[in-house]
């Protein structure tokens, strides 16, 4: 019972994140359109499938959470355990990276050159937040263990760890 009311709010919560961004970035898509006739229209099914590899991502990450972890994404309710299975083994904001590949996925899809430069903002911003107040919360929430973490798996760039 505890876990389907967690996964509601996971649920509930990641949705609103998302369909917030999307909101953003549906409104920025038509300000590039004398610009979008420079990507080729064949970049429109590469883009759908880095779309839903992000989709399906953030899904993966978000179960994680709920079933591992006993939290959602929220800061202001995350996971009550350390999660590094599944993706954070390779890397450690493999949500983040996920978002990014959405957003990525859908500005070649729709290609539009406002939205991909968007994508690439988002992830400076993001970075900023990872560093200012995410990683400084986990290393007080976790402590040796998140240490040990940082040292094993990569913020950014995913690779395989022994």
């Amino acid at each position: 019972m505890m876990s389907a009311f967690i996964a509601a709010r996971a649920l509930v919560f990641s949705a609103a994140f998302m369909w917030g961004w999307f909101w953003v970035v549906l409104r920025l898509q038509p300000l590039s359109r004398e610009w979008d006739a420079t990507l080729p229209a064949w970049i429109a099914a590469p883009g759908a499938a880095l779309g839903l590899a992000g989709a399906l991502g953030i899904v993966l990450c978000i179960t994680l959470f709920v079933v591992r972890g006993r939290g959602t994404p929220a800061i202001f309710d995350a996971p009550r355990r350390f999660v590094a299975v599944g993706p954070y083994r390779y890397v450690r904001n493999p949500m983040y990276l996920s978002a990014i590949a959405t957003f990525c996925g859908f500005g070649l899809y729709a290609r539009s050159l406002a939205v991909l430069a968007f994508s690439a903002g988002w992830f400076f911003l993001i970075h900023a937040f990872v560093l200012a107040i995410e990683e400084p919360g986990l290393r007080r929430r976790f402590g040796d263990t998140y240490d040990e973490y940082t040292r094993r798996v990569p913020r950014w760039m995913p690779r395989r760890v022994a």
